[in-house]
């Protein structure tokens, strides 16, 4: 049995993880699927309270509650930039990293760095969103499955600008945690090949590819558990 805690991205919810987290339960494992601070069931939090940092302390404090050890502790999108902190925080609980499509982000980025493609929409979004929300994007931008696309439109909600403007701050000590990228190649452009092509000759990165739109886990859920399940298996 292994215990993951799963990281949704930006302006999703646990919800994005129900049918994985359900395959992973099937097979005897312990699943955890938070609701980051301002998003899912946590949406009515005071988005002027939230940046990144907090919600890496959303997972430290999950991590910490429940006294988890040997994690597969996976983030997808933005999530990636959470795992992140998490990990560098409490190195000593986490097995492996695995980034779905996710920020990789080094000592002083934010999303405002690694994504310079949505500035433009991170910026119109929050001055319709009155300078602290930023509205959620469509999910035909992605390429989610047409049959998933109406659900999250509408479960989806705006996300705290500050989360994406912070700069996450790093002491390295995650640095030697083994990790996966995931990378899907059913859209384009996709602006997450640059963590890709970075790691992909690195001894400590595992790269794989998943031929589906950037919500991975909803285009197949079978294939995502699988991938985090083989994340387990030393290289």
């Amino acid at each position: 049995m292994t215990t993951f805690v799963l990281v949704h991205g930006g302006w999703h919810g646990a919800w994005c993880w129900q049918r994985v987290a359900a395959l992973l339960r099937a097979d005897g494992h312990e699943v955890h699927a938070p609701d980051l601070s301002g998003h899912g069931d946590n949406h009515h939090r005071n988005a002027a309270d939230i940046n990144l940092s907090t919600h890496i302390d959303d997972v430290v404090n999950l991590l910490r509650s429940h006294d988890l050890t040997d994690v597969v502790l996976a983030g997808h999108s933005y999530g990636g930039n959470v795992i992140t902190g998490a990990a560098d925080a409490e190195p000593g609980r986490i097995a492996r990293l695995v980034y779905l499509d996710g920020h990789v982000p080094a000592d002083g980025q934010s999303c405002w760095d690694l994504a310079p493609e949505f500035r433009d929409f991170f910026i119109e979004g929050a001055a319709a969103g009155g300078g602290v929300w930023v509205p959620s994007i469509p999910a035909a931008m992605f390429n989610v499955n047409e049959a998933d696309r109406k659900m999250v439109d509408e479960l989806c909600r705006p996300m705290p600008l500050a989360t994406l403007v912070e700069r996450i701050r790093l002491t390295g000590a995650g640095a030697a945690i083994p990790r996966t990228f995931v990378w899907t190649s059913g859209w384009d452009p996709n602006p997450f090949l640059q963590f890709r092509d970075r790691n992909a000759d690195d001894p400590l990165w595992t790269v794989v590819e998943a031929p589906t739109g950037h919500d991975v886990m909803l285009d197949d859920p079978d294939l995502t558990a699988r991938l985090l399940t083989s994340a387990t298996v030393p290289a």
